[in-house]
């Protein structure tokens, strides 16, 4: 079994059932933080320490206070531990049930497991970590089989939800032109994202910018 996990997650109530889950299949060392930035440090301090840690479990969501995070949800823990330790395993343990989400979480942040908080989740949660110590097919629920299969989503691309998301914080074609070009993101000409953007607000049935971050902030794309 895994020897050195981590669970990221803001709720004391789910971290303990998590913990004892854990302890339950015989997981040596389990570290907990509520916070993605000190999540984030742990996995840093571990690699510096040559003790790296074995899986991250994390939800998507951690309600904001009165500290100021850099990184503030799931996937923005998970893009930045992959950078550091691309070949950490990860599960997803949350309650979001968005399709677009989900299907991102796997095609763009490689993710292994995505377990949906609920009645019987701890143990769906046992059994996608030891298939994953085992190097097995995760078994997914019919309703992320379904994110994952459906044909639709293809169209929604990591680039489109780096444009939206440019969108969502007031910046101007032009800003985002630029800040593309800086990031060597392409298309980043004014022209291709306007068509881009024209794209999709069809795709969404959005009737203008606003409307169309309203509809993706829904989905939880942004």
């Amino acid at each position: 079994m895994f020897n050195k996990v981590l669970i990221a997650e803001d709720l004391d109530t789910i971290s303990v059932g998590v913990i004892q889950a854990l302890n339950e299949i015989s997981v040596a060392e389990i570290h907990h933080s509520k916070y993605c930035d000190d999540a984030f440090l742990k996995i840093k301090k571990a690699l510096h320490d040559n003790v790296p840690y074995d899986l991250l479990i994390s939800d998507l969501s951690f309600k904001p206070d009165h500290r100021d995070n850099r990184l503030t949800s799931g996937e923005e823990l998970i893009e930045a531990v992959k950078k550091v330790q691309p070949d950490i395993k990860t599960v997803v343990f949350s309650i979001e049930d968005k399709s677009f989400r989900i299907k991102s979480l796997f095609k763009n942040q490689g993710i292994n497991a995505y377990v949906s908080k609920g009645r019987d989740s701890i143990p769906e949660l046992k059994k996608a970590i030891q298939r994953i110590y085992n190097n097995k097919e995760i078994e997914l629920t019919s309703e992320i089989e379904y994110a994952l299969r459906d044909k639709s989503l293809f169209e929604i691309e990591a680039y489109d939800i780096t444009l939206l998301k440019s969108l969502a914080k007031g910046f101007t074609l032009d800003d985002i032109s630029t800040e593309f070009k800086d990031s060597g993101i392409i298309p980043n000409g004014s022209s291709s994202l306007e068509k881009r953007i024209n794209k999709l607000k069809i795709y969404f049935k959005a009737s203008n910018n606003v409307h169309l971050i309203a509809i993706t902030k829904d989905l939880g794309l942004v």
